[in-house]
């Protein structure tokens, strides 16, 4: 039998369960169990695959790379792009993290109801329209309000942006993207549910020594009727395609080092070492098959004998896994 509780004891009681500091009962005989209580991070979506990820980040290191190589040669300086952080958000948290101070685009995949957003942050648009302009200055550009001929220039620098992109696009997916329209103001660019998985994939942009980040989310709708095309393997194709005899056509020319193996024994590095000249290593009987090897692979098993004065393998048939 428990022991009763005195009317202290009950008070001191009542006061904790007030104060909802009641003593943990779960380690004691009788005691109620308390709930196991887990975290659940509803801001982190699970709806694009790894492989999805991954080929996604591809096609943005590939976009990193060539238009780095086109805006150096239109601001006439040179830029470098790096996809430095990917992230999967609802489209609430994905956008909040975008800074205030940037130029939003927003794009349309051609067939697709979905958009994307794609962001540069002002330091990065108002360095490059300076080098438009013809100022090659290596300073961090005074932030200002952008006249009609600075959103012309801007229309142009997100241009040449959306153009490499759609290029990429199209090869990754056969989809190109349109520049859709502009906005200067974050709050007024949202293309997607708050609650909407999306990708959000953050550059790194250098313009001498200015650096400044760009965002491109892809929301899931804005991928969605073709989400399988970044999902397959990174070098599928059609078997009876003239890519694919095009390839083959290809390695046929290749080179291989090939040879008649008639025996092989395993020795210990010791023994190996202390071989003299005029030992002899036993192999086996010659008069049975050898292995041809394709390199280091073996391909075919054979049968050694001679055509006229030289020696020759007849093959007798492929081995498993050959080429």
């Amino acid at each position: 039998m428990s022991a009763s509780l005195s009317s202290d004891q009950v008070a001191a009681l009542v006061e904790a369960a007030k104060d909802g500091s009641l003593p943990d009962q779960a380690g004691k005989p009788g005691g109620r169990r308390t709930g196991r209580l887990r975290n659940v991070d509803f801001t982190r979506p699970t709806k694009f695959t790894n492989e999805q990820e991954r080929r996604l980040r591809r096609a943005l290191e590939t976009f990193c790379r060539t238009v780095s190589t086109r805006l150096s040669a239109e601001l006439r300086s040179p830029v470098d792009l790096e996809v430095i952080n990917l992230a999967q958000l609802t489209w609430a948290n994905a956008h909040d993290q975008v800074t205030s101070k940037s130029i939003c685009a927003i794009l349309e995949p051609e067939g697709i109801p979905g958009r994307m957003l794609l962001t540069a942050e002002m330091s990065f648009v108002l360095a490059s329209i300076e080098r438009l302009l013809g100022n090659n200055r290596d300073h961090l550009p005074r932030e200002r309000k952008l006249t009609d001929v600075d959103w012309a220039l801007t229309n142009r620098l997100f241009g040449t942006l959306v153009d490499q992109l759609s290029i990429i696009w199209q090869d990754f997916a056969d989809l190109p993207i349109e520049l859709s329209a502009l906005e200067n103001h974050t709050l007024s660019a949202h293309v997607a549910p708050v609650n909407e998985p999306t990708l959000s994939l953050t550059l790194e942009a250098r313009l001498d020594k200015i650096s400044a980040t760009l965002v491109l989310l892809i929301p899931w709708r804005s991928i969605a009727p073709v989400a399988e095309r970044f999902s397959g393997g990174e070098h599928d194709f059609d078997e009876g395609s003239e890519a694919a005899g095009a390839v083959r056509g290809a390695l046929r020319s290749v080179e291989v080092v090939t040879r008649a193996e008639v025996g092989a024994v395993d020795l210990p590095v010791a023994q190996v070492l202390a071989l003299q000249p005029g030992e002899l290593l036993r192999l086996g009987s010659a008069a049975g098959a050898v292995t041809i090897y394709a390199d280091n692979v073996a391909v075919h098993r054979a049968k050694p004998g001679r055509s006229g004065l030289r020696r020759a393998v007849q093959v007798l048939e492929r081995l498993e896994g050959g080429a």
